[in-house]
């Protein structure tokens, strides 16, 4: 069991030869809840912090958790998600008008599969 819990040594990252920093795990050690894209998958490193940016390679999905089994958004969160979503996909197949005060009423249905869905990049 602990050989899962980290690595044998840390992770190094060199750049021109200088350890600019280490860590203990990678993403590779952990299930993304989704597959994204990878090209446009990136990190930066902002005030001793690393920030990871994750491209969804399924648009108009919504995920509970980027990491698959740790934690999940609660109801009210995943219905503010898929709203802004749906305004999102509107906004990009009518580029001519502007939804930034639209609002949905009750439910939304679902971006990926409302009117036919998500037409792919």
């Amino acid at each position: 069991m602990s050989e899962k819990l980290a690595p044998d040594k840390r992770h190094s990252f060199l750049h021109n030869g200088e350890k600019v920093f280490e860590w203990d795990q990678t993403l590779e050690e952990h299930d993304l809840f989704s597959p994204v894209k990878t090209d446009s998958s990136f990190w930066t490193l902002e005030d001793d912090i690393m920030h990871i940016t994750l491209q969804k390679r399924d648009k108009g999905q919504t995920w509970p958790s980027p990491i698959l089994g740790q934690g999940h958004l609660d109801p009210y969160s995943t219905d503010l998600e898929q709203k802004r979503l749906m305004l999102q996909r509107f906004q990009e197949e009518n580029p001519g008008f502007d939804f930034s005060q639209a609002q949905f009423t009750g439910s939304c249905p679902d971006p990926r599969t409302f009117m036919g869905g998500i037409c792919s990049d």
